[in-house]
């Protein structure tokens, strides 16, 4: 069997390369803040997010001591067939669930599904654990009330970059305490090593939002802060969606292969010409990515 990134990218992707290189050399390329000064004047300079129509209903969940607000989406034309746990991304530092009104309505209709989406507390106010304590607790109501509250106990989790690292945590949380709810996961693009340890690691070794979340753990290899270091065994099939021009494109394939010699079900696309976070912005390649986002979770929570 052949194993190259070639092999790894769909052909009918290969059209859209140029418009998405044109794209990106418009653009340019960004970085995120780089102190804590840095960061105070992004929040404050940010717009509020987009609204969605109707917008999402919020709510404060919880499990045991543990409650954290969530923004729930349900579909407007039918009862929900499966419910998604979303978390979404912006490096533990920024983003909330409002972020992400508008994609997670657009889903709970085109999909017929219910989304939740978590606020989790955001680094370094909270850092690490505060957000996957978070993360945890919502995943955990979810899995005790979906079937009542939503008429399903369909499930699947979702995340975004940093929220693509809370969504492994939770599954291998959920997995430790024997809570095997999820169905699926669909991972874009995730920081899975916070060490500096692993290639993709040691190319961020000096952003400031590593510092932010994990500053204060003694170790960084912990397998809750970089899940790279987790055992993956027992959970549920994978969808991991990253850019070929991703700088952390190799720790993807990394935690795809360590999910493969698991025995997990993992599903790796590659796209090309497509940096870190592509997915949200309005490139051929982008619609691509999401139409087979979409495909997956259709085929995992409403078959």
């Amino acid at each position: 069997m052949k194993l190259g990134l070639s092999q790894l990218i769909d052909p009918r992707l290969i059209p859209l390369i140029d418009s998405t290189r044109a794209f990106y050399e418009r653009r340019g390329m960004g970085r995120g803040p780089g102190s804590w000064s840095e960061l105070r004047a992004v929040r404050a300079e940010a717009p509020p997010p987009a609204p969605s129509n109707p917008p999402g209903a919020v709510e404060i969940v919880g499990w045991g001591d543990r409650t954290v607000p969530v923004r729930i989406h349900v579909p407007r034309s039918a009862s929900p067939t499966g419910v998604l746990l979303d978390i979404h991304g912006g490096g533990f530092y920024l983003g909330s669930a409002a972020g992400n009104d508008v994609r997670n309505r657009e889903l709970a209709d085109s999909l017929g599904i219910a989304v939740v989406s978590v606020d989790y507390r955001l680094a370094p106010e909270h850092p690490w654990p505060a957000a996957p304590d978070d993360c945890e607790a919502a995943a955990l109501w979810l899995a005790e009330h979906a079937a009542t509250r939503f008429g399903t106990s369909r499930l699947a989790v979702g995340g975004f970059s940093a929220g693509a690292t809370l969504a492994m945590t939770t599954l291998v949380r959920l997995r430790d305490r024997g809570a095997a709810a999820f169905g699926a996961a669909v991972l874009q693009f995730g920081t899975y090593d916070l060490s500096g340890q692993t290639p993709s690691g040691r190319l961020i070794a000096d952003e400031y939002f590593l510092d932010a979340y994990a500053g204060r753990a003694p170790d960084r290899t912990h397998p809750d802060i970089s899940p790279i270091y987790a055992d993956p065994e027992g959970l549920p099939p994978v969808l991991i969606i990253v850019g070929e021009e991703d700088i952390l494109l190799r720790d993807n394939l990394a935690m795809a292969a360590r999910l493969a010699a698991a025995d997990v079900d993992v599903d790796l696309r590659v796209y090309p010409a497509a940096p870190h976070g592509f997915t949200v912005h309005r490139t051929p390649m982008a619609d691509a990515a999401l139409d087979d986002l979409h495909a997956w979770l259709a085929t995992h929570l409403t078959s």
